[in-house]
């Protein structure tokens, strides 16, 4: 393990005392639990939107606390969910009278921690609370016997995070913000490809092995399984591949228009992921489908795995005026 830390046990917490140094105008934690971050300027009357997750993955999921975006978040430990105490107290500080709306991925530990908390906040608090599951990745995609969504909530969150934002700061009421984020969350798909493993740091080694000269198309976050792994192909013929997935998987037709998120890893340069995104508008242009909005940087990382992820959102006016809407976050401002 080659990384810029001091005791592996110490990592989340000196990260978060950075995080609060470096942005305390906008952000700051309750019940005195630094793993319980919130946003510094609460709108009465407004539906609270809270997420939560592992660290290990910034800007998601803290980094999108502000105005505009998300009111609150529970952090775990690296690739770990927070608890559902942690939740609650989020929870708590950031309800307004309006009621509280959770936004997270599709993992098995944050779903049982959110629902504990949900049924926490109503029993012991009083607090009406709304859920929204995101699982938008194309690769964990498969039917199941119950109809259960089996997509790993990957960089696609962000968009759900945004479009509820904006519906919240309009002050629409819990249902209509659910509404939009579920909306938001059916019309979004994302792929990724991984070039190299990461180092959870209390671990000290990689979780997986890649050889030097190879990729895994749909790899998860976590180093979770992809679909295909292979050499190492040109960007242009890898983007294609991960967008006939994508495009195929909602469909998205001609004539749609979309917003497109490209996301690096942890240790993709910028340079690499404008490469990328010169082909993506190739390759949408080629179809039909138009481009209403680009973002591309570091969203969801996966501590310092070599690779990118693609999300497309497919827009209607709705979403188009919510994605446009401004926002004002540590790591994300428009």
């Amino acid at each position: 393990m080659k990384k810029i830390i001091n005791n592996p046990d110490k990592y989340l917490q000196e990260m978060l005392d950075g995080i609060y140094i470096a942005h305390n105008d906008l952000i700051t934690y309750t019940n005195d639990d630094k793993q319980c971050l919130v946003a510094k300027f609460k709108k009465e009357g407004k539906v609270g939107i809270a997420t939560g997750g592992g660290s290990g993955h910034l800007p998601l999921f803290l980094g999108y606390v502000g105005q505009g975006l998300l009111d609150g978040c529970s952090v775990g430990d690296v690739f770990q969910s927070p608890s559902a105490e942690q939740m609650l107290a989020v929870t708590k500080e950031i309800d307004s009278g309006a009621g509280v709306l959770y936004i997270y991925g599709n993992y098995n530990g944050d779903i049982f921690n959110f629902d504990m908390a949900a049924e926490m906040a109503d029993f012991e608090e009083d607090i009406r609370v709304e859920s929204v599951v995101a699982g938008e990745d194309v690769a964990s995609a498969g039917p199941t016997k119950d109809g259960k969504n089996t997509r790993r909530g990957v960089a696609g969150i962000f968009f759900v995070f945004k479009c509820a934002g904006a519906a919240a700061e309009k002050m629409l009421s819990l249902d209509e913000v659910k509404r939009v984020a579920e909306k938001a969350a059916n019309n979004v798909r994302t792929m990724g490809v991984a070039l190299t493993p990461c180092i959870v740091p209390r671990v000290g080694k990689a979780g997986f092995s890649i050889g030097e000269d190879e990729m895994e198309i749909g790899m998860g976050i976590h180093g979770e399984t992809g679909i295909r792994r292979g050499k190492l192909e040109p960007a242009d013929k890898v983007v294609d591949e991960m967008l006939e997935k994508i495009v195929e998987d909602l469909p998205y037709v001609y004539g749609d228009e979309v917003a497109v998120l490209v996301n690096g890893l942890g240790a993709t340069t910028l340079d690499e992921q404008y490469i990328v995104t010169r082909r993506i508008d190739e390759n949408l242009k080629s179809r039909g489908i138009k481009v209403h909005r680009y973002y591309v940087g570091e969203y969801a990382t996966a501590l310092e795995m070599a690779g990118f992820s693609i999300s497309l959102l497919k827009l209607d006016d709705e979403l188009k005026e919510y994605i446009d809407a401004p926002a004002c976050t540590p790591f994300f401002r428009q």
